[in-house]
């Protein structure tokens, strides 16, 4: 608009005319600059509605899990000393030590170089190794703890998690609580084939070995970097009703059969775990492993004190020795110290790969060359080109429980980061050692 046009103006109708277009300037900006802020809270409050304003808060303030997550929930307490005895106790059993510390960092020097770190300290500390635990032929060769860390800390499992439900199942098959893994869950869920009658063909085995078919939305924010608030792990994590999202909410994508990881296949164990058993999976988990062989009490952490659920898939928190006990007692077959605690067909099961359940739609890594990954029942393993193996509990940000059968080695590490830590190093340090 030419200046001119103004000069024509008398003195009022000028300041009329630039209030008038001065407010048209000051809307244009409110709306550029507030607009995303009340899209905003319209999509807090659809959160809020679909998912509950109590998971809104959680992914808002804890946002990305990490390995403290358990301080910011309700936790149930697993006594390891309940109903044992001062006898039983001080019988248990405890590993021997025979440190070589030297050693066994010497192991990790490829690590290290590869991480463009000068020694094995410093790499502990970047890679925000938090403790680190090599046990051979039922004797300590390390034992160590880094980053503020100790041997009384807690030590979340993330997925390490999925390992243990899985030995719940296996425990309450040997009690005749469930049946058979070929079971539908529908036997012990039936409310879900009323919702959609092809849960009926979704069996036990599927859920274990991550074939269910159930929808599973993964979705990431790559413009924010994060996932996003709808994905399924955040919601599963975060959610203050899992039991209910279970029964009510997730749908079934396709039929059962090809592997897709999916936490909600966990969380689905735990459910017929209460259905079965009529217990909490911390009460029950504490019955048939905790007090029988572990050292210390461990926490499980429910979604909410309302709901009561434990997150299955990764809020096991634990000590790392009490981690490799836990490996010692598969290495046994389920046998500690004379005593069968879970039956050694369901160890086997469980560790060992089991091609007829592959599927044509499978990813390419799994199963696939002369030295591949498989995923057992809530166990991951792997396959050299001579047939060797081993298994292992694996959770997200560095958590292993490692085991090599045939040399009765036990790698357990925890952590917070994967930035400079995979457990393919635990691989490549036990076929290392002698």
């Amino acid at each position: 608009m030419h200046l001119s046009y103004f000069q024509d103006l008398r003195p009022l109708e000028t300041k009329r005319f630039v209030v008038f277009y001065m407010k048209k300037i000051y809307r244009t900006i409110a709306i550029l600059f507030f607009s995303p802020f009340v899209f905003g809270l319209f999509f807090l409050g659809y959160m809020s509605i679909k998912y509950t304003p109590q998971y809104v808060y959680r992914t808002i303030t804890l946002l990305a899990a990490d390995v403290y997550d358990y301080q910011y929930f309700d936790n149930r307490v697993i006594q390891a000393k309940k109903n044992r005895g001062d006898q039983a106790e001080k019988q248990l059993f405890k590993f021997p030590k025979k440190e070589d510390a030297s050693y066994i960092e010497a192991l990790f020097e490829e690590r290290v170089a590869q991480s463009g770190f000068s020694s094995f300290d410093e790499w502990a500390d970047k890679s925000e190794t938090t403790a680190l635990l090599v046990i051979r032929r039922d004797t300590l060769l390390y034992e160590k703890y880094f980053n503020g860390f100790s041997r009384d800390s807690y030590f979340h499992s993330q997925s390490v998690a999925k390992s243990f439900i899985g030995f719940l199942i296996g425990a309450a098959i040997d009690e005749g609580l469930i049946k058979n893994v070929t079971d539908p869950i529908t036997e012990y869920i039936p409310e879900l084939k009323e919702r959609d009658p092809r849960f009926e063909k979704i069996t036990l085995k599927h859920v274990l070995e991550m074939r269910s078919g159930l929808s599973y939305d993964t979705s990431f924010l790559t413009w924010l970097n994060m996932q996003s608030p709808w994905n399924d792990e955040v919601v599963g994590y975060y959610h203050p009703n899992v039991r209910k999202l279970l029964l009510e909410d997730i749908e079934i994508a396709r039929a059962p059969g090809a592997f897709e990881y999916n936490n909600y296949n966990t969380s689905y164990l735990g459910l017929v775990i209460e259905r079965a058993t009529g217990k909490t999976v911390s009460r029950y988990l504490e019955e048939k492993l905790w007090s029988q062989i572990m050292e210390y009490d461990a926490l499980f952490s429910i979604d909410s004190k309302a709901s009561g659920f434990e997150y299955m898939p990764s809020r096991l928190i634990a000590r790392a020795i009490d981690y490799a006990r836990f490996g010692r007692l598969y290495l046994n077959n389920g046998v500690w110290e004379g005593k069968r605690i879970i039956s050694e067909n369901w160890v086997q099961q469980s560790t060992l790969e089991n091609k007829q359940s592959y599927h044509a739609n499978d990813p390419d890594w799994i199963g696939k060359g002369c030295a591949h990954t498989y995923y057992g029942y809530q166990w991951w393993g792997s396959v050299d080109c001579e047939g060797n193996y081993q298994y292992f509990a694996n959770g997200n940000l560095g958590q292993n429980i490692y085991l090599i059968p045939d040399k009765e080695i036990i790698i357990v590490h925890c952590g917070n980061s994967l930035q400079h830590y995979s457990d393919s190093d635990l691989m490549r340090i036990a076929e290392k050692l002698r």
